[in-house]
C-alpha cells in the first residue's frame, strides 16, 4: 500500500511540475511560490479548523491534531528546508528546459538512498545498487545532453540550482522519515498530518517576508508578476501529492528510499509534456537519458521484492 501511495504522488507530482513550469514562464518567481504556499496554506486551514471544533476527531483520515512548541520546532526546520530547495528549484526551472530539470530531479533517490543508509541503515542488494550505478550515469549523459544546448552543467548558475534544489529535498525526505518514524524505530512519531498542514503555514509565513523585504522593494527593476490560474494548479496537485507521500511514509515497513525513488517517475509525465506542449528540443538524447533513469527506477524497484 505505501508503494502505492508513492506512484500516485508521483502522477500528481508530474502534473505539478508542469503548473509550476507554466507559471514560471517569463513569471516573477518569488510571488509565484508566495501564492504556492498560501493556496496550499488555504486547502489545509479548514482541516485545522473543523479538528479544533471537534468536527473531525481523532481516528479520521484528515484530522489534524494540535502539538505542542517542541513540535512545532522540528515543523518550522522541515519548512526551513523544504523552502529552501523549492527556492533553488523554482529558479532553476524557470530558465532550463523541463526535459532536462525532470531527469535531474529524478536522481534524486540516489541522493536518499544514501543517507539512508547512513543514517537509517537501511541495506540495498545487488539489484539496487545496479540501479543506484544506472542513476548516476544517467546524470553524466545529461550534461552531455545539456551542451548540446548551449548549457554547461560545471558553469551554469541554474543546473546548480537545480542540484542543490534536488539534495535538499533528498534532505527533507529523510527528515520526514525521522519525524514520521515512531520512537521505536528512532524517530520523532509526529502525525502525518500535522507535519503536512503546519509546515504549509510556516512556509507561508516566511515567503509573505520575503516578498515584503526582498521582492516587493524591487519589483519595478525585475520581472513583473502576472497572475495565471496554473498558479492554482500547482497548489493543488502539490498538497494531494504530499499527503498521498506521508500517507505512504506512515504505514507499517515504508522505506523512505523505495517511497522517493517511486515520487521520482513523475519525470515521465514532465517529460511527455515539455516534449509536446513546450515544445522543447534535443529530445531523442534526452529521451535516451531518462530511459536509464527509469531503468535505474525498475532495478531499484524489484530490489524490494
Amino acid at each position: 500500500m505505501w508503494l502505492l501511495m508513492g506512484f500516485i504522488s508521483a502522477a500528481l507530482l508530474g502534473l505539478y511540475d508542469v503548473s509550476k513550469k507554466q507559471s514560471l514562464r517569463g513569471n516573477a518567481v518569488i510571488p509565484v511560490l508566495f501564492l504556492n504556499t498560501l493556496f496550499c496554506s488555504l486547502i489545509f486551514l479548514p482541516l485545522v479548523v473543523t479538528s479544533r471544533m471537534g468536527l473531525l476527531e481523532q481516528g479520521d483520515i484528515l484530522f489534524v491534531p494540535s502539538e505542542g512548541w517542541e513540535v512545532h520546532c522540528f515543523i518550522v526546520l522541515k519548512s526551513l528546508i523544504v523552502l529552501s530547495s523549492w527556492l533553488c528549484a523554482y529558479f532553476g526551472m524557470k530558465h532550463l528546459p523541463l526535459t532536462l530539470v525532470g531527469p535531474i530531479n529524478a536522481t534524486r533517490p540516489v541522493m536518499v538512498l544514501v543517507g539512508a543508509i547512513l543514517v537509517f541503515s537501511e541495506q540495498l542488494n545487488a539489484m539496487q545498487w545496479v540501479g543506484v550505478l544506472l542513476a548516476v550515469l544517467s546524470f553524466f549523459m545529461l550534461s552531455r545532453s545539456g551542451k548540446k544546448e548551449g548549457i554547461d552543467f560545471k558553469h551554469n548558475r541554474w543546473v546548480l540550482c537545480v542540484v542543490m534544489g534536488a539534495v535538499l529535498g533528498a534532505v527533507s525526505g529523510l527528515f520526514d522519515k525521522y519525524l514520521m518514524a515512531s520512537p521505536e524505530n528512532g524517530g520523532v512519531g509526529l502525525d502525518r498530518m500535522a507535519v503536512q498542514s503546519y509546515y504549509n503555514f510556516y512556509q507561508c509565513l516566511m515567503m509573505f517576508c520575503m516578498l515584503l523585504i526582498i521582492w516587493y522593494p524591487m519589483r519595478k527593476k525585475t520581472e513583473a508578476f502576472q497572475w495565471r490560474w496554473s498558479i492554482v494548479l500547482i497548489s493543488l496537485f502539490l498538497s494531494v501529492a504530499d499527503f498521498a507521500y506521508f500517507y505512504g511514509l506512515s504505514l507499517d515497513g515504508a522505506m523512505v528510499s523505495v517511497v522517493s525513488l517511486a515520487r521520482r517517475s513523475s519525470v515521465i509525465v514532465s517529460f511527455l509534456v515539455g516534449a509536446f506542449l513546450f515544445k522543447e528540443k534535443n529530445l531523442k538524447s534526452k529521451a535516451l537519458d531518462l530511459l536509464l533513469v527509469l531503468l535505474g527506477m525498475m532495478f531499484l524497484y524489484f530490489g524490494t521484492k
